[in-house]
């Protein structure tokens, strides 16, 4: 009967706390600049063909180290191929890597994070292997794996799964061992609710709210990260354009073609800019220990 009431009461104030959150969202100006970035990039992403209408893969020799022009806009590479298209094509790489990471991160941390909090004989068990996982730094972990899967884009994604999941399944924890011990939760515990409905009805909607401003920068640093393993080699190959392999393509012609690596070194800048702004922002308004500063 509490449990029932509980959700009632629940229910009630939750559209009106969404609308609260919403417009203090639309009011943070660090949330509204990182919006409109990762806007502005993905939809550049999405309409890369008809933006374009160029194969990112055509290779005119003639052409070759063009400058930026009016033909091309970010000029053109050794093997005459538009940098402009390339950087397009590549951020559809970049970013669905980014938010496939971001995406199975913060599933992962999220069910791994309750259960450690929830079951206390699992809680060592995954914690340990967890500590294991942070133990090492994120790009050597990701390097390692994507070296044992192989070169592919399925590898990258797997490979920064496994390097940021730990940091999602801490902060999950952390926030899930507070409030399972909070009185609602207990009274739904006395009510005779079951494990699995206390997990999902009360400790996840109250401890979810953290991960969510980690998952959007782990979003950034899956696409940093991405770019490093593809400069390595490790990563998404050509002729596939992503932004870490169009830089490592460019790095010979540094000096006499120094637009090959600009122009997607600027997709990564402006990508990660957006994506912490949008962070900061979730931070701000979705952390009780900030509130009011947004």
């Amino acid at each position: 009967m509490t449990d029932i009431a509980a959700g009632s009461i629940s229910g009630s104030l939750a559209p009106r706390r969404r609308f609260v959150l919403l417009r203090r969202l639309a009011g943070h100006r660090s949330f509204q600049v990182g919006l409109i970035l990762v806007a502005l990039l993905t939809l550049a992403a999405i309409f890369a063909p008809v933006i374009t209408g160029v194969d990112p893969s055509s290779m005119k020799v003639r052409f070759r180290f063009k400058p930026p022009s009016e033909a091309f806009p970010f000029g053109t590479d050794n093997f005459g191929r538009d940098i402009f298209t390339r950087v397009l094509y590549g951020a559809r790489v970049s970013l669905w890597i980014g938010l496939a990471v971001a995406a199975m991160s913060g599933l992962f941390g999220a069910v791994i994070g309750i259960l450690a909090a929830q079951f206390r004989r699992l809680d060592a068990i995954l914690m340990r292997v967890m500590d294991a996982l942070m133990s090492f730094p994120a790009i050597l972990l990701a390097l390692g794996v994507t070296a044992a899967l192989g070169p592919r884009m399925e590898s990258v994604i797997i490979a920064l799964t496994v390097a940021y999941v730990p940091a999602g399944v801490r902060i999950v924890r952390a926030s899930a061992l507070v409030v399972r011990e909070l009185d609602y939760v207990e009274a739904a515990r006395i009510a005779g609710a079951s494990n699995i409905r206390i997990m999902v009805r009360h400790i996840l909607p109250n401890s979810i709210s953290p991960l969510i401003v980690h998952v959007t920068f782990v979003f950034a640093y899956a696409i940093l990260a991405e770019a490093a393993l593809s400069f390595l080699g490790v990563g998404v190959q050509p002729p596939t354009p992503s932004w870490g392999n169009i830089i490592a393509e460019g790095r010979d012609y540094a000096t006499e073609a120094w637009w090959v690596m600009l122009f997607p070194g600027l997709g990564i800048s402006l990508a990660a800019l957006g994506l912490n702004l949008l962070g900061d922002g979730l931070r701000d308004i979705l952390d009780p220990r900030l509130k009011g500063r947004g």
